[in-house]
């Protein structure tokens, strides 16, 4: 809801993915390029993964209706002699709530918890049916969740998937015993990284939670992820045959332009640069065709979502608008179209001019105060791929669209923020799957909805593992899409898997 979880500056991608969302619940997320989303979606490197990030001032709004409360929380679960606590935020809605009912958890992702989805949502929907109590716990380091003073890589060490995991058992043990709920069955739900945990909440703790709904979950890591730029082709096609290979002439004459500095001044007039344009590094330009392929990575990741109850912006740029800009002959060569493309996102998310110095980038990401501009998550989600999950979106497949940033510009960065090897990430996703097993995962009363159009199904489950680990896959559908509230111009699929899904659970809470 907020995987899984991203430019132009980082600062101005911080901007962009605060203001937009990705699976929604900030409960959820994208990767930095290393993860999740594109341009003006919040990515790991550019900060790109499964989410974007909420204003602060729209969290705080939403916040009102729905109290924020504190949960005293362990800093390492997995060391007895540590003492140390600290906050975790959470929020509850005990609208639907009747005795005896079961309780539903929204696992927090990459990002600041949005009260927004506990005042809607699909979730809610079944909440009514079955008399649910809610309740959404926001992940460590995210948000408000500070465990620590700082970011410090020394820090990060905490932020990991294991100890987001225990923090949802120790809430789940504590709440169910002050509160009366021990007996209840527990139900997690989550979207895109969120997704994985909800997995991964049931697998290694089954005997606190009952059933899970991973949605857009990717439960395979994987260092190289190019994947998801084939998925991005393929998506583009569906709308129009020629949208991908125009979309691939203009990135390729770009590419062609960048290997001269005489056209410097015309690339910065004609992206509405902040600054002239520099390439020095390979990472200058590794940076710069990144944040331009972002715009089309992450529309086509939430293409026709359902967002806005969130308040976020830029829902109307679909892939249909970016295809039908790509195809106007009227606006000049491919080029000149592919320019057209970012000017009408940063109008869209009201930007005077875009930065796309990778200097700028890699200052921000090295900052390590909570008040720093890569603080809103870029900094640890990106530290999460590098220690973790890896799904770096490259450019290694020729089976894609674009060109200029191959995997060794992502892990690289892994080095140049926290130190960590290009063989350091390499072991650590292998451990990953290890411990989570993939997409070979052996429990029960999981479902995995997924969408087609939707980059991140590549690392998910799309065909049913047994009869009791069920796959939703949806025709036309982008990330989370089953997770927002419905509407009439909902896709028929998309109604039938929302159904489909308040079955199993209907079956499965009677088990």
């Amino acid at each position: 809801m907020e995987q899984s979880h991203m430019p132009v500056s980082y600062s101005f991608l911080v901007s962009v993915n605060m203001a937009l969302q990705t699976c929604g619940l900030s409960v959820l997320g994208k990767v930095t390029v290393v993860l999740l989303l594109p341009l003006f979606a919040g990515g790991e490197g550019q900060y790109r993964g499964f989410r974007r990030f909420n204003r602060a001032e729209d969290t705080e709004q939403q916040s009102a209706a729905f109290e924020e409360q504190w949960f005293i929380q362990k800093l390492d679960h997995f060391n007895g002699a540590d003492s140390r606590e600290w906050k975790q935020r959470y929020f509850v809605n005990e609208n639907f709530y009747k005795p005896g009912g079961p309780v539903f958890l929204m696992i927090g992702g990459e990002g600041p918890a949005n009260p927004a989805w506990m005042q809607s949502g699909t979730w809610l929907t079944y909440a009514a049916k079955h008399g649910a109590l809610c309740l959404m716990l926001e992940h460590r380091f995210y948000g408000k969740s500070h465990p620590t003073a700082d970011l410090s890589t020394d820090n990060l060490r905490f932020l990991s998937s294991r100890q987001a995991l225990a923090d949802l058992a120790h809430f789940r043990t504590a709440i169910a015993e002050t509160q009366g709920l021990t007996n209840r069955k527990w139900v997690a739900f989550g979207g895109s990284y969120p997704g994985s945990l909800a997995a991964w909440f049931r697998l290694k703790y089954s005997h606190l939670v009952h059933a899970s709904v991973a949605t857009s979950a990717p439960v395979h890591a994987t260092v190289n992820f190019p994947e998801y730029l084939e998925v991005v082709w393929r998506s583009l096609a569906s709308e129009n045959t020629e949208c991908p290979l125009l979309v691939k002439k203009a990135s390729d004459t770009l590419v062609a332009r960048l290997s001269d500095p005489k056209t410097y001044d015309n690339i910065t007039k004609d992206f509405n640069l902040c600054s002239k344009l520099q390439i020095q590094t390979e990472a200058d330009s590794a940076y710069f065709l990144e944040t331009l392929a972002g715009n089309f990575m992450d529309v086509v990741q939430y293409n026709e979502d359902n967002r806005g109850f969130e308040g976020v912006t830029g829902t109307n740029i679909t892939i249909k608008v970016l295809c039908g800009l790509m195809g106007d002959a009227s606006l000049g060569e491919p080029y000149a179209r592919y320019a057209a493309v970012a000017r009408l996102m940063m109008a869209t998310f009201s930007l005077k001019c875009l930065d796309a110095s990778f200097n700028t980038y890699l200052r921000d990401m090295k900052n390590t105060s909570w008040e720093g501009p890569a603080a809103g998550g870029g900094r640890q989600w990106v530290y999460q791929t590098c220690t973790e999950f890896g799904f770096y979106q490259s450019t290694d497949s020729p089976n894609q669209p674009f060109t200029g940033f191959p995997l060794k510009y992502h892990v690289k960065q892994c080095a140049d923020f926290y130190n960590v090897s290009a063989e350091q990430v390499a072991e650590a996703v292998a451990q990953t799957n290890e411990y989570y097993g993939a997409y070979d995962i052996r429990s029960s009363r999981i479902v995995f909805p997924n969408g087609s159009i939707d980059p991140w199904h590549a690392l998910g489950i799309t065909q049913d593992i047994n009869p009791d680990l069920p796959a939703v896959f949806i025709e036309g559908t982008a990330h989370c899409a089953n997770m927002y509230p419905a509407r009439s111009e909902d896709l028929l699929q998309l109604d039938l898997a929302r159904t489909h899904i308040s079955l199993l659970l209907q079956q499965w809470l009677k088990q």
